[in-house]
């Protein structure tokens, strides 16, 4: 089966005045999120990719490209509207601290699957689309790359929570137990009998375990030997 590798894009300006920039354009890496997506790029760096497909808004675009910089081969980089972010309709560009005064806050916090943005879309909406579209390109990708291609989806930290929660086969409503911050790496892997989720919420660590990366669907009873260790510098 293929690997899919999930990538939130690298801190923004928006993240850092805690903005919800949404949808907004021009909406671009800040300086720290510029070094973000440099450790992710070169983390990346050590695992050949087949793809990397990103969010079309700039923020993803601009991870992406660092990514892609790292990369020996020239690997496919399509844009998938459908892994955009989530339209937050009339609380796009508004301030976290103001919206958390408002009553959907709350709703948005304990049971996401009754949300529906004003002027927006669903957050089940959200992730129906989301989770369409990684299987999808997953799909493609092991079709043309065969079982142990390895593929990069840049998107934001909504979109991949509910990527995640599908995988893990968790409510909706229970997706905010779930972390994904700027540049983070997350790891998922879709059998015939069922997802298995690899890492989540990873900003730092070797990641040249990849490029063996098991195809067997079925899990190790006991919990198995776990990935081989990197080897040490004098090796």
């Amino acid at each position: 089966m293929a690997t899919v590798i999930l990538v939130r894009h690298g801190r923004t300006t928006a993240n850092a005045t805690g903005l919800l920039a949404g949808r907004t354009p021009g909406v671009s890496l800040d300086e720290t999120g510029r070094g973000q997506a440099a450790a992710a790029a070169d983390r990346l760096s050590v695992v050949p990719l087949v793809g990397v497909v990103s969010s079309p808004l700039e923020r993803c675009r601009e991870t992406a490209q660092f990514i892609l910089d790292r990369q020996s081969g020239t690997p496919q980089t399509p844009v998938d509207a459908d892994l955009t972010e989530c339209d937050y309709g009339r609380w796009q560009g508004r301030s976290l601290k103001d919206l958390a005064t408002e009553g959907l806050w709350s709703t948005v916090q304990s049971q996401p699957s009754a949300v529906i943005f004003p002027g927006g879309e669903s957050m089940a909406g959200m992730q129906a689309r989301a989770v369409a579209a990684i299987r999808r390109q997953d799909a493609a990708f092991e079709a043309e790359h065969g079982a142990g291609a390895v593929w990069v989806a840049v998107s934001h930290g909504d979109i991949i929570k509910s990527v995640l929660a599908d995988a893990y086969g968790m409510h909706l409503d229970l997706f905010q137990r779930i972390t994904v911050g700027p540049a983070s790496v997350s790891i998922v892997q879709y059998g015939s009998m069922r997802p298995t989720v690899h890492l989540t919420n990873s900003d730092a660590g070797d990641l040249s375990w990849l490029k063996a990366a098991a195809a067997a669907a079925d899990a190790p009873v006991g919990g198995g030997a776990g990935h081989p260790s990197p080897p040490s510098p004098s090796a």
